[in-house]
């Protein structure tokens, strides 16, 4: 089927609701690994500890640096009725933007009431809101926010998983959802890629709630990403060039290290150092120039991340991927198993 005629409902596959992961295991690098190659249309089980030999030594890990920031915080209205604020990003010191649930009720220069004081509402902006904190966003959530669990884990956030729901090195505070592949990290894994002379890089992309919109049309050409902040330093640039020039591999640890290079590139016509707003949605048909290997969670059924793996790896491959793991009982979504995809030759644009 051309790209251009699928549908959201070609990305739906059949997701008992056992397999979707309430937390993360004891330790990190304990999930499970399905190696897809999407040429082949083949895979393999694996788990996390074995990364290091399925790659190759001179192969560049590129990592997402964000940190998730505690988004969601109970407020009530002056009515006394609940509300939740639940933020996307800071504007300025005590400005930004965020999800008002229960927004019907909302209206501008509503004072809402917080554990840590008054929140002013200012103004609608599209979907969202513009509020105005009693201290600077980021010092004001970290002590009054709770860890913002995605939707389908069904609990309460616990003292965990302010540990747990970030990264080893997450440094660049403003994501409010994690960049989950990272999540399968820890010290003796990363030991281990060194060990077998594999590099590493970073970069930043601050994972936004839009990341859990669903999309709500069958024509994929009508949907618009949400924007999210991403900011590629010449440091990452160049252990990327260095590594392509010895003939290396390009591993990116992540749909969001994925979306932020491939953004970069696309801007620039190739890859340099560079900070925006990205809405680069990336689905069967687009053309990767700079990631050879996607390390990658399981994604929702119709999902735009599910779009990109398909879009990487073969919309067919990708599925009947999914569909042996569903069989194989691997744990889905967030705190769940990861795979390692390389791609369908078509999906690779050669520098």
């Amino acid at each position: 089927m051309p790209p251009s005629d699928l549908k959201r409902s070609d990305f739906d596959y059949p997701l008992p609701p056992e397999l979707i992961a309430q937390a993360p295991l004891p330790q990190r690098s304990a999930s499970r690994l399905l190696l897809l190659d999407g040429d082949s249309a083949r895979w393999g089980d694996h788990t996390m500890r074995e990364l290091p030999e399925l790659l190759r030594a001179g192969d560049l890990l590129v990592f997402n640096d964000t940190r998730v920031l505690p988004a969601r915080l109970p407020a009530h209205k002056p009515t006394g009725g609940r509300i939740e604020i639940f933020l996307e990003r800071a504007l300025g010191e005590r400005r930004a933007l965020a999800q008002l649930r229960d927004s019907k009720a909302v209206r501008p220069d509503m004072r809402l009431q917080t554990a840590g004081g008054e929140v002013r509402v200012i103004a609608r902006r599209g979907e969202l809101w513009e509020i105005e904190l009693p201290s600077a966003t980021h010092e004001f959530f970290e002590r009054h926010g709770r860890v913002p669990l995605p939707p389908y884990i069904r609990r309460a956030p616990g003292a965990a998983d302010r540990e747990r729901y970030q990264s080893l090195w997450a440094r660049a505070p403003g994501a409010v959802a994690a960049p989950t592949a990272s999540l399968h990290f820890d010290a003796e894994l990363l030991a281990a890629l060194d060990a077998r002379g594999l590099e590493r890089a970073w970069l930043t992309l601050h994972v936004g709630a839009g990341t859990f919109a669903p999309v709500r049309g069958e024509d994929l050409a009508a949907h618009r990403l949400h924007s999210e902040y991403y900011q590629i330093g010449p440091e990452a640039v160049e252990s990327i060039e260095r590594t392509r020039s010895r003939g290396g591999r390009i591993v990116a640890v992540g749909t969001t290290v994925a979306r932020a290079l491939e953004s970069a590139a696309a801007a620039h016509s190739t890859l340099r150092a560079a900070a925006g707003d990205t809405t680069l949605f990336i689905r069967p048909g687009f053309h990767f120039r700079v990631i050879d290997i996607l390390l990658t969670n399981f994604h929702l059924p119709q999902s735009t991340l599910l779009m990109l793996v398909a879009a990487f790896a073969g919309r067919q491959s990708v599925l009947a991927a999914y569909a042996h793991a569903v069989a194989e009982r691997y744990r889905f979504f967030s705190y769940g198993d990861a795979m390692l995809v390389l791609p369908q030759g078509a999906a690779r644009e050669r520098p």
